[in-house]
């Protein structure tokens, strides 16, 4: 869920003879070490769809994806969204049998759901406005059910939601998270946070009705860095568990550097939900604004 790496040249579309396609997605993260393809040859989302891709369009080599959020080892996706830049001719005469190629092709655990024809100026990464996330928790003192725990971290400490929402709000807004994101060496650790709140549901359409003690935060920003959605998770548990006072996460954003109090949470409870974009006109000015260095109170995305 970062984007915090190099970034690439700057293009506003596909180049000459190419159709930028958009692919909407979603993947259990479990058996994967992350999005993003690794020289280790560990098993990735990037790698195993780049290579079905490939195959089944019967190309000797890979189309390099790109993708709106590369979320970490052991994070989910239900909305996740990616594009791919294909000849034209291949795209003319495969396009149609893509979706359906790639059902058979792919393993259980990824799913294209859409394959289509991109906007002009659009940009998975770089024209996205906002990214969505939902971490799930369930603090019921008899534990997350079994058919559930790849999804949901059991917390073993009943969890105040009024005293969450409090923390929540004071860090809406756009600031500096260097104190909830793991630092990397010229990316900027500025971000807007758009949303962040946590209700009590009985169920939700990700693990379906009646799972007791279930708690969903909600966190929605234009952007995130490495570790940022499950260091801010780690700050607002144990404000919840009476631990720490409303204050905390908080006074831990100002502080600048990273708290030993606060836990990165384990990845699994993460579901990256929906990723957000403008309208087809406003595509590539989005796209080309997101890739400035951004300094607080400057407009465009970070990277």
């Amino acid at each position: 869920m970062t984007d915090c790496e190099e970034l690439p040249p700057r293009q506003d579309g596909p180049a000459d003879g190419l159709v930028r396609v958009r692919l909407d997605l979603s993947y259990d993260g479990t058996d994967f070490s992350g999005w993003a393809k690794q020289k280790s040859g560990r098993r990735t989302v990037q790698g195993e769809l780049e290579d079905a891709i490939r195959v089944v369009l019967r190309q000797p080599e890979l189309f390099a994806l790109t993708v709106a959020g590369r979320t970490d080892a052991g994070v989910h996706a239900r909305g996740q969204v990616a594009h791919v830049d294909l000849p034209g001719e291949l795209w003319a005469a495969e396009g149609e049998k893509l979706r359906r190629r790639l059902a058979g092709r792919l393993p259980g655990d990824i799913r294209v759901w859409s394959v289509a024809e991109a906007p002009a100026g659009f940009d998975a990464r770089f024209s996205a406005i906002w990214r969505r996330y939902a971490y799930r928790v369930c603090d019921h003192p008899a534990g997350v059910d079994p058919l559930r725990r790849g999804h949901v971290l059991w917390h073993d400490r009943p969890l105040d939601l009024d005293a969450m929402n409090q923390a929540a709000k004071l860090l809406v807004g756009e600031h500096d998270f260097a104190a909830y994101c793991k630092k990397r060496e010229g990316a900027t650790t500025i971000r807007e946070l758009l949303e962040f709140r946590w209700e009590r549901v009985a169920g939700d359409a990700l693990l379906g009705p009646e799972l007791p003690g279930l708690v969903i935060g909600t966190v929605r920003a234009d952007a995130f860095c490495h570790n940022m959605v499950r260091a801010l998770v780690g700050s607002m548990l144990l404000v919840g568990s009476g631990q720490r006072p409303v204050s905390f996460p908080g006074e831990v954003l100002a502080g600048g550097v990273r708290n030993s109090a606060v836990n990165v949470v384990r990845p699994y409870g993460l579901t990256l939900e929906q990723v957000g974009y403008p309208a087809d006109a406003d595509l590539a000015a989005r796209s080309r604004a997101a890739r400035n260095l951004r300094v607080l109170g400057q407009e465009g995305a970070p990277r």
